[in-house]
């Protein structure tokens, strides 16, 4: 547990996050060790038992989500954790409901405002921020507290711009939104029609545009580092790590 992060950014005193790495847990293989995630083929009762571990540094359960690459936000004060919800985002404004993202190469997306009355977080895959998931959820936000919309964001790790190979259609699919998004793609320099693409950078560009000023984070590549992280795209089958965040009681 001892290389799991803390988010480095000025988030108010009682806003507590947190991203697991692959370290710290039970499980074996492709697996090893601290796999959070109950659907990539491990054994139940490792997740089970890696995520008792982690609860043990929680205030409760997390409010897990059942994550389908989509833009719908969660409220999780409302969440019957009996069985996951549907969503690519979770928020809360009551202390102690812990929001939680899997990842293992798409970007997570802690949020929290000034007043440190609510806080959320996002799992940014290229296809959920094509569609709109760091705006949908921004705005359910700002709407479930108009008195402090003053936002700030942290970027936690994701695949590099070094290795984030994807096809003309993605890069297509962003510049439509936004032409300033070519900046986020180069030239794959072995196979034609192949870019690599920049999510940070992307992110950062969807923040800003929705007045985000205060963005965090960002420079840690889940692809490079396979002592630390999980990568779906280095290696395949392969486990999940969790971003967290959570209203202090």
């Amino acid at each position: 547990m001892n290389d799991w992060i803390t988010p480095d950014w000025p988030a108010p005193g009682n806003v507590k996050a947190l991203f697991t790495t692959r370290n710290g847990g039970i499980s074996s293989g492709p697996y090893a060790s601290l796999n959070l995630g109950d659907h990539v083929g491990d054994d139940p009762a490792s997740v089970e038992q890696n995520r008792a571990l982690l609860r043990q540094i929680l205030p409760g359960e997390p409010r897990w989500l059942k994550q389908v690459h989509g833009t719908t936000p969660v409220g999780i004060d409302n969440y019957d954790c009996s069985a996951p919800c549907a969503g690519d985002a979770a928020f809360t404004r009551c202390p102690g409901n812990i929001c939680a993202v899997l990842v293992a190469d798409c970007l997570p997306v802690l949020l929290c405002n000034h007043g440190g009355t609510i806080a959320g977080v996002i799992h940014a895959g290229w296809r959920g921020m094509v569609d709109g998931v760091i705006e949908r959820t921004l705005s359910e936000i700002r709407r479930a507290d108009e008195i402090d919309t003053r936002v700030m964001a942290w970027l936690g790790p994701a695949i590099g711009p070094r290795h984030f190979e994807v096809g003309e259609e993605v890069r297509q699919a962003f510049i439509e939104y936004d032409k300033r998004s070519a900046i986020a793609f180069l030239p794959h320099h072995a196979h034609d029609g192949k870019w690599f693409a920049d999510l940070f950078l992307l992110a950062r560009q969807r923040l800003t545009e929705a007045g985000i000023t205060e963005v965090y984070g960002g420079s840690e590549c889940t692809f490079s580092n396979p002592e630390r992280f999980f990568s779906y795209r280095r290696d395949g089958g392969t486990g999940r790590m969790a971003a967290l965040i959570w209203l202090d009681r």
